[in-house]
């Protein structure tokens, strides 16, 4: 009895931890375009939109002028945009050209890759996007090409004091 007790207690135990794990972004520590070092724990204190991305990856393309246009409509109201490109580092200049083309209006960060995705428990998908609060949980992710309401959705209900219901935590759009 005290035997099956204990694994009872373990299997909780792993419950849980997964539960908060899951909760939690990457320890995401790439570059700017500058080549300056960042991380997503410098921007707590503020909700952050997390974005992974590629130059050759299609959705990609189409979903990050649209959140360059929510990170300005959000501008001033403590969000924070930030695209990781996973592109190789031999691709680098791609990634500059795109930008320019696009008129990108927010930070990128340069040096994520697949691994960086899949340690977020979100497989090997691209785009991904994780919508973080204030203390760098994660409140919402979407595995694809995400929908303008897909982001704005989990940004409003954080900007309202997480009143209401909440967005759902996982979306997939593939």
């Amino acid at each position: 009895m005290k035997l099956a007790l204990r694994a009872w207690a373990v299997l909780l135990l792993c419950c849980l931890i997964s539960a908060a794990q899951a909760k939690r972004p990457p320890n995401l520590s790439l570059k700017d375009l500058k080549g300056n070092k960042q991380s997503i724990a410098s921007l707590r204190g503020s909700i952050v939109v997390v974005n992974f991305w590629a130059t050759w990856c299609g959705p990609c393309r189409e979903e990050l002028p649209m959140l360059s246009r929510l990170s300005q409509e959000y501008a001033g109201k403590k969000v924070r945009f930030v695209a990781a490109s996973v592109d190789v580092a031999k691709d680098r200049p791609k990634v500059d050209e795109f930008l320019n083309r696009y008129s990108i209006a927010f930070d990128v960060w340069v040096g994520a890759d697949m691994d960086t995705i899949d340690d977020a428990g979100l497989g090997n998908v691209l785009p991904i996007t994780l919508i973080l609060d204030e203390q760098g949980e994660i409140v919402a992710r979407v595995q694809g090409q995400a929908r303008e309401e897909d982001v704005r959705k989990p940004l409003e209900w954080l900007l309202s004091g997480k009143s209401g219901l909440a967005p759902p935590a996982l979306t997939k759009r593939y």
